[in-house]
């Protein structure tokens, strides 16, 4: 009997791939969202706001998968947006414990999004691990909260993972596209001062790592969901031009010119860390892509 995957927040970059690969494997799968989506699954719905779940999204589910929440980099941080940057992490993931914790169900295990914002920015040559504390800054902060809410799950006998997740790279959106818009048009540049460190992971290898974390039952607490490979943000760019034959012609553009353009959001793109993959590598999972100049190739040159 194969399994049952509920995935919140499904309609995003990682949840539409996710799904692709995970029927591909002969998993049953079914999304819960804020709307009735017609597709190729069955679609269910709830209010986060209201505090309300169709409880037969929740029907025979072995696992869910909870991916829900604002994107961080869609808008710019007004009081309001970072209000539902939060909330729609933690209140999401209190309804899931509120659900679970008053129902009869089947669910075993919660693998849960999360970010490596958790441990903030670091500026020297620090390598965070899973261990480290989480950082003060906003977004370090938002990701504590969003994990608290989602370990309160594990007090409910319900295995809980969590992936923290670094730059995500796909052709399909996200940061690469963001980054090669510009350069293809020859004004790439940069960003800040080219020194922070982006740790990166390809899509295909973070939805396996999902996956991963659904089969194997020993996987509890937070991993990484990154490849290891941290690079600068000025290596990465020089890349992304190689690869596009395109030329840097422009120098960095300086942090406070990036705040005046997206404001606070700024910290995202002009700050950086490195970040260890060796607890997710111990686990056993074996990455696809590991070289940057390989996965660009194969992401840029389609």
């Amino acid at each position: 009997m194969s399994k049952k995957i509920l995935i919140t927040g499904a309609s995003g970059l990682i949840g539409t791939r996710l799904t692709e690969l995970l029927l591909q494997k002969g998993f049953q799968v079914s999304h819960l969202g804020r709307s009735k989506k017609s597709g190729a699954v069955p679609s269910f719905v709830w209010d986060v706001d209201k505090g309300e779940l169709d409880q037969q999204a929740l029907e025979e589910v072995d696992t869910i998968i909870h991916l829900a929440g604002a994107g961080v980099a869609d808008k710019r941080w007004t009081e309001s947006r970072k209000s539902e940057i939060l909330e729609s992490r933690t209140k999401s993931s209190a309804l899931l414990y509120k659900v679970l914790s008053g129902t009869n169900h089947s669910v075993k295990a919660v693998v849960s999004a999360s970010a490596i914002g958790y441990y903030g920015f670091g500026f020297g040559e620090e390598v965070f691990t899973e261990d480290g504390a989480a950082g003060n800054d906003y977004l370090a902060q938002v990701t504590k909260q969003w994990e608290a809410a989602v370990d309160n799950i594990s007090t409910l006998n319900i295995r809980v993972a969590k992936l923290r997740i670094g730059i995500v790279l796909s052709d399909k959106g996200g940061a690469l596209v963001e980054m090669a818009k510009p350069i293809r048009l020859g004004a790439g540049a940069a960003l800040g001062s080219g020194k922070q460190y982006m740790s990166w992971i390809h899509l295909d290898d973070l939805c396996e790592m999902f996956i991963k974390a659904v089969e194997d039952e020993s996987m509890r607490g937070a991993y990484n969901a990154v490849t290891g490979d941290y690079v600068t943000n000025q290596e990465l760019t020089t890349l992304i031009a190689k690869v596009l034959k395109k030329p840097l012609l422009l120098p960095n553009i300086p942090a406070f010119v990036m705040r005046i353009i997206v404001g606070e959001m700024a910290v995202i793109v002009v700050n950086g860390s490195k970040i260890s993959a060796d607890k997710i590598k111990k686990t056993g999972f074996i990455f696809t892509y590991t070289n940057l100049h390989q996965a660009l190739e194969k992401l840029l040159k389609r």
